[in-house]
């Protein structure tokens, strides 16, 4: 599946967006937060993390408890470690508890905004768990016309640019969007 996005107002660009194919796993990056698999429904999916960070020892001993191990652990790490936890039940992909502790939240921004640090790699493991990862393809529109009959002519695109792994439909919307400007900006000579 293919979609045009957008096209310049001259008809002269356009950007489509296109579904990755082969997206990478986030988590395979290095990552600032960790993440422990509570349920993988029954092994339809694997688990977020190999090792679960520095506390999935803790988790270890809270999970037989479905009703309050969850509370239990999000407890723990707040008090014992001054972290933050955040839940993750996508539609697909596992059910997991994303973490940092507060040394290392004060490492990343001082503490301050953490939690969005937490829920921006919780929300790009989401988009890849789910398949919403995607690339465009800047194409620039080009004009034919028979050498021997200059009347008869045609119209092609040509991929002028293209990227992929942005994880997150409005995510890759935007970049899109960016990406159309900057190239029919530099075809018109303009400084952008």
């Amino acid at each position: 599946m293919t979609d045009v996005l957008s096209t310049t107002d001259d008809g002269r660009f356009r950007v489509r967006l296109v579904p990755d194919e082969h997206p990478e796993n986030p988590r395979n990056d290095e990552t600032l937060v960790h993440a422990l698999t509570i349920d993988t429904h029954l092994g339809q999916y694997h688990p977020v993390d190999k090792d679960g960070g520095p506390l999935a020892w803790v988790w270890e001993r809270l999970k037989w408890n479905r009703w309050t191990g969850v509370d239990t652990f999000t407890r723990y790490v707040s008090i014992m470690h001054g972290g933050i936890v955040l839940e993750s039940s996508p539609e697909r992909g596992p059910r997991s508890l994303w973490y940092v502790t507060g040394e290392e939240a004060r490492a990343i921004d001082g503490g301050l905004l953490t939690e969005g640090y937490v829920e921006a790699e919780m929300q790009e493991y989401e988009a890849w768990a789910e398949g919403d990862v995607w690339g465009f393809v800047v194409e620039k529109r080009i004009d034919w016309t028979r050498d021997d009959d200059p009347d008869e002519s045609m119209q092609t695109w040509e991929e002028v640019a293209s990227c992929f792994g942005f994880y997150g439909g409005p995510f890759a919307r935007v970049q899109a969007r960016d990406a159309l400007r900057f190239y029919a900006g530099q075809s018109a000579g303009i400084a952008v």
